[in-house]
């Protein structure tokens, strides 16, 4: 699964894994934030979420080790990079 096929589906949910105050600095529009640090604690909240995610943060890093970590417990999930880049995909503005 790569992120345009995600996208083009028009089925999946957008997770923003950058800090609450990031976030409020500018996000995709119907994002949700669930900071990396909490994506753990948060696994069952996650899991109910419309799959495929889509995770963004910054620069891709922070997404890429939710990715990493979310695909391990099997959520069908692809880092989508910088919230800049998923926003320009996706087409909306926040």
């Amino acid at each position: 699964m790569n992120i345009e096929e995600s996208i083009a589906k028009g089925e999946f949910t957008v997770v923003d894994v950058r800090t609450p105050g990031e976030f409020m600095g500018g996000h995709v529009a119907g994002s949700i934030n669930i900071p990396l640090n909490e994506v753990v604690d948060r696994l069952d909240e996650l899991k109910a979420l419309k799959q495929p995610l889509v995770l963004c943060c910054a620069s891709g890093g922070r997404s890429g080790q939710a990715e990493y970590y979310l695909s391990g417990q099997g959520i069908a999930c692809v880092n989508g990079g910088s919230w800049y880049a998923v926003n320009s995909m996706t087409g909306q503005h926040a």
